[in-house]
C-alpha cells in the first residue's frame, strides 16, 4: 500500500505545482496592468502564493517519483529518464490543451501520445507504459483541473493561499481515501471486474480499458501493430491529417470569409470527441447530437431569451438526471443482475468483432486467414 500511495500522490501534486506556478504568475502580472478586470481588482487585496513554494513541491514530487520508480524498478518498471520525459510532456501540453478546454470546454486528452511515445522507446514493459501516461497525461489533466478550481476560486474572491492550501490538503485525502477505497473494493468483492467467468455487475470497463491499452501499447508494442512489423501502419497518416485538419478549415474561413459557419467549425473537438466512446457504444452520440441540435441551433436561433434563461439550467438538469439515472439503474437492475437485452447494448454490432485478425490463428467459431 506504501508503494501505491508514493505512486499515486506526485502526478497531482506535480501538476499542481507546475501550473498553479504558472497560474499565479499570469495573476500577478495582470493584477498590475490597469486593465485588470472587477474581479482581478478585487483579488489585490489578499496575499499571492509565493512562486517558490510551487517549485518546492515540483521538485520534491519529481524527486518522490524517481525515487519510486528507481526503486521499486522491477514493479514499476519504468527508468528515470521515463518519468523525466513523461514530466516535459505534461509540461509542453498543457498549455494548448488549456487554451483548447477554455474555448471549447473539451480536454483532449495525451493518452495516445504517451503510449505510443513509450511503447516505441520501451517496449515489452506494460506497467511502465501505465505509469509514463500516468505522469505525461493524467498529470496534464489532472493540472487542467487544478487550473479550472483556480478560476473558480478566483471568482469567487477566495484569497489565493487558501486556495493553496485547499488543493495540498484536498490531494493528500483525495489520494489516501482512492487508495483506501479501491484496496477495500478488492478486498471484499469476489470476482471483481472479471467479465468471463463471472456474472458480477463490477466489470471495471474503464480499468479494462487501461489494462487492455497497457498490453497493446506496452507489452506488444505499437511497433508490432502500427509500425513496420505491424499490419496497421497506415493508420500512421492519420496524425498528419489531425495536423493539418485545423489548417484546412482556417484556409476555408480565409478563402470564404461571407460563410461564417466555417469559423464554427473546431477540429479539435470533432476529433477529439471520439476518445469519450470506448468503453461505451456510440449510442451516447446520437443524444448529445439531438440534444445539442435542439438547444444550440432551434432554440438558440428561434427563441434566444428562452435559451439564456434555460440553457444553463438545461446542462445541469441533464447532469444530474444522468448521474441520478445511473444509481437507479444500478440498484434496480445491476444488483439483481438483469440484462436488457438490445442494440444499444451490443457493443461491436458484429459477431466477428472479437475474433483475431493475425494469420494462422485458429479460434473457434471466427475465420483462419491465410
Amino acid at each position: 500500500m506504501g508503494l501505491a500511495l508514493l505512486h499515486s500522490l506526485p502526478p497531482s501534486f506535480t501538476s499542481f505545482s507546475s501550473t498553479e506556478g504558472r497560474f499565479g504568475s499570469r495573476v500577478r502580472r495582470v493584477s498590475q496592468e490597469k486593465t485588470a478586470d472587477i474581479h482581478t481588482r478585487m483579488m489585490r487585496r489578499y496575499r499571492q502564493v509565493p512562486e517558490w513554494w510551487f517549485w518546492c513541491i515540483l521538485v520534491a514530487n519529481i524527486a518522490a517519483t524517481i525515487f519510486a520508480c528507481q526503486y521499486y524498478n522491477s514493479q514499476l518498471q519504468l527508468p528515470w529518464w521515463g518519468v523525466l520525459l513523461a514530466c516535459v510532456i505534461a509540461i509542453v501540453f498543457t498549455l494548448p490543451i488549456g487554451i483548447i478546454t477554455a474555448i471549447t470546454n473539451q480536454t483532449p486528452g495525451l493518452n495516445i501520445i504517451t503510449e505510443y511515445i513509450i511503447g516505441y522507446i520501451y517496449p515489452g514493459y506494460p506497467v511502465a507504459n501505465m505509469c509514463f501516461k500516468v505522469y505525461g497525461y493524467i498529470s496534464m489533466t489532472q493540472a487542467i483541473t487544478f487550473l479550472q478550481d483556480f478560476k473558480l476560486g478566483h471568482y469567487m474572491k477566495i484569497p489565493p493561499r487558501t486556495m493553496f492550501m485547499a488543493q495540498v490538503v484536498g490531494t493528500l485525502i483525495a489520494g489516501f481515501v482512492y487508495l483506501g477505497t479501491a484496496w477495500w473494493l478488492m478486498e471484499t468483492i469476489s470476482d471483481i471486474c472479471e467479465t468471463t467467468s463471472s456474472s458480477s455487475p463490477w466489470t471495471c470497463p474503464s480499468d479494462t480499458v487501461f489494462y487492455d491499452a497497457s498490453v497493446i501499447w506496452g507489452l506488444i508494442g505499437p511497433r508490432r501493430i502500427f509500425g513496420n512489423l505491424g499490419t496497421y501502419g497506415a493508420i500512421n497518416w492519420f496524425f498528419l491529417g489531425g495536423a493539418i485538419a485545423p489548417l484546412l478549415v482556417w484556409l476555408a474561413h480565409k478563402a470564404f470569409p461571407e460563410q461564417e459557419w466555417i469559423g464554427l467549425i473546431n477540429m479539435p473537438v470533432l476529433i477529439g470527441a471520439t476518445g469519450y466512446m470506448p468503453p461505451a457504444t456510440a449510442v451516447n452520440y446520437t443524444t448529445w447530437i439531438i440534444a445539442g441540435f435542439l438547444s444550440g441551433f432551434v432554440v438558440f436561433r428561434y427563441r434566444p431569451e428562452l435559451w439564456k434563461k434555460y440553457n444553463y439550467v438545461l446542462s445541469g438538469a441533464l447532469d444530474a438526471g444522468l448521474a441520478f439515472m445511473g444509481v437507479l439503474l444500478y440498484f434496480c437492475l445491476g444488483l439483481e443482475s438483469v440484462d436488457l437485452d438490445w442494440w444499444g447494448n451490443d457493443l461491436d454490432g458484429c459477431p466477428l468483432a472479437t475474433c483475431p485478425t493475425a494469420v494462422g490463428v485458429v479460434v473457434e467459431g471466427c475465420p483462419v486467414f491465410t
